[in-house]
Formats: structure tokens, C-alpha cells, sequence
């Protein structure tokens, strides 16, 4: 079992920063993609951001330019650092994990969740 959990969330201005982390914990597992998702209220959860195992990455069109997605392979770690952020970034973030363990397979987790507040 994987458990994800987030963090970095908050409220801020509009043109400002945030950056979200998201780490993995348990035992004998391998991480392969990992993404971040965001769900405004009442709207479907969209993928914001993915980064493979190998580090490539891609971005949704709206996020582009001003969102960087990173990894820390060590740590188990993903990062989403959040520029320019606008009102309409506001949403409840997940972090999505795809895991493989040898008793389980591949299996994706999600987090609990992050609050990012953009105020106008």
C-alpha cells in the first residue's frame, strides 16, 4: 500500500506563487508517472500536469508557461510550482501517483488533496 500526501496549498493573489509537493510513502514500490489533477467546484478533475519516471513532462494548455512539474526520485517526491497564478486556478489539487509493487502490480493512488485559493 501507497500513501500520498500533499501539501503547500493556500490562499494568494492574484500573480503570485505556490509551490505543492506531494510525497510518496510505504515500502517496496516503484513510482512511474506522477501527476498533478485539479477539480474547481462543481467541474470535472483535469490533469494539470504529468512527469514520467524518465522526467518528461507535459502540461494542460492552460497551465503552460506559468506551471513547472518536477521529481525527486530520493524522496519520492513531486513538486508543482505555480507562477502567475490566476483566479480561475482555483481548485482543489490531487496528486496522482502511478505505482508498481511486486504483491500488487501497478496500481495509481491519489492524495488527499490541497486547497489553492487564488483571490482577484
Amino acid at each position: 500500500q501507497v500513501q500520498l500526501v500533499e501539501s503547500g496549498g493556500g490562499l494568494v493573489q492574484a500573480g503570485g506563487s505556490l509551490r505543492l509537493s506531494c510525497a510518496a510513502s510505504g515500502s517496496s514500490f516503484r513510482i512511474n508517472a506522477m501527476d498533478w489533477y485539479r477539480q474547481a467546484p462543481g467541474k470535472q478533475r483535469d490533469l494539470v500536469a504529468r512527469i514520467t519516471s524518465g522526467g518528461s513532462t507535459t502540461y494542460a494548455d492552460s497551465v503552460k508557461g506559468r506551471f513547472t512539474i518536477s521529481r525527486d526520485n530520493a524522496k519520492n517526491t513531486v513538486y508543482l510550482q505555480m507562477d502567475t497564478l490566476k483566479p480561475e486556478d482555483t481548485a482543489v489539487y490531487y496528486c496522482n501517483a502511478e505505482v508498481y509493487s511486486h504483491s500488487l502490480g501497478y496500481q495509481r493512488y491519489w492524495g488527499q488533496g490541497t486547497q489553492v485559493t487564488v483571490s482577484s
